[in-house]
């Protein structure tokens, strides 16, 4: 299958590698606005050949955007205007509404299958691709009535075989749920990361941190360039999965001040149960096969 990929950072290098082991991309363009990832992405054998996006679009089967949510309100609705009628249309952007809205009018909407992919890591750029980046995530295909049947069709199959499980929500769902699972922890990352660097005695402190701190702002180290348009597009749910968190930080704080030890203790115990709920313990997540996916609805 002919796929071009445009974006040849984290998440399209890895799709390109997975797709390529996976023999489902037989032929892979790249198209990129940063010539020096579109080179090293040639150079490491991530892409076949380097397009612009016009010519990268023409007579392909798959087209898979992997972008800045911001860019791609300008970049898809040029991709719809330049594939063929069969040509199937993706994106992997972690906001949902504004995309979708920039081409809810678009002639070739039905080729178009809103997605996000729920994977990633710090690391930016071609050298930061990895295999099986997205082997036993969860992927999210939004709107799905609004994609044709044999698009939907080649998406699914797409993340079958990256080993995904689907999940299926409409856009507001989608940037609700993201707002809280994905969005928070990178918002209070970068707080944590500015608030020990606003510290006068920061590099004594950076010389004790270990394997708590580093993980804990692990996300302060993802790029800007991605996540404040992503800030932007989803500002109110982020900001309400903020004033939740504000709240039981400012109940922790009490505690402390206050020296309500049991209450806090209480609030460990109860903190602890997420173990359970990542180890897929929880109840309120049931699973239902459907087109030989995994649908998961609460």
């Amino acid at each position: 299958m002919r796929t071009t990929i445009i974006g040849l950072g984290l998440i399209g290098g890895s799709l390109a590698k997975d797709l390529r082991k996976a023999k489902f991309a037989t032929e892979i363009i790249g198209v990129d606005a940063n010539k020096e990832h579109a080179q090293k992405a040639l150079e490491i054998g991530l892409v076949d050949k380097i397009e612009t996006l016009e010519e990268g679009v023409k007579n392909t089967d798959l087209v898979i955007i992997a972008i800045p949510v911001d860019k791609e309100l300008t970049v898809l609705p040029q991709v719809l205007d330049n594939v063929s009628d069969g040509t199937t249309v993706t994106d992997m952007g972690s906001t949902k509404r504004e995309i979708i809205e920039s081409v809810k009018a678009h002639s070739k909407r039905k080729n178009f299958v809103p997605a996000h992919p729920m994977s990633g890591t710090e690391n930016s750029g071609p050298s930061a691709a990895l295999e099986d980046l997205f082997k036993d995530k969860i992927a999210i295909i939004c709107d799905h009535d609004d994609s044709g049947p044999q698009h939907l069709a080649l998406i699914e199959k797409m993340f079958q075989i990256l080993g995904m499980d689907i999940a299926y929500m409409t856009a507001d769902e989608q940037d609700h749920s993201t707002a809280f699972v994905s969005h928070l922890p990178h918002a209070a990352a970068y707080a944590l990361a500015n608030a020990v660097q606003a510290k006068e005695d920061r590099n004594i402190i950076f010389d004790l941190a270990s394997g708590g701190f580093r993980s804990t702002v692990r996300l302060a180290k993802s790029s800007g360039t991605m996540w404040h348009p992503i800030f932007q597009q989803n500002r109110n749910y982020v900001v309400e999965s903020l004033d939740v968190y504000i709240k039981h930080l400012q109940e922790f704080r009490d505690c402390m001040h206050d020296k309500q030890d049991d209450k806090m203790k209480d609030l460990i115990t109860n903190a602890n149960k997420i173990r359970g709920i990542l180890e897929g313990e929880n109840p309120h997540l049931v699973k239902k096969e459907e087109k030989n996916v995994k649908l998961y609805t609460k």
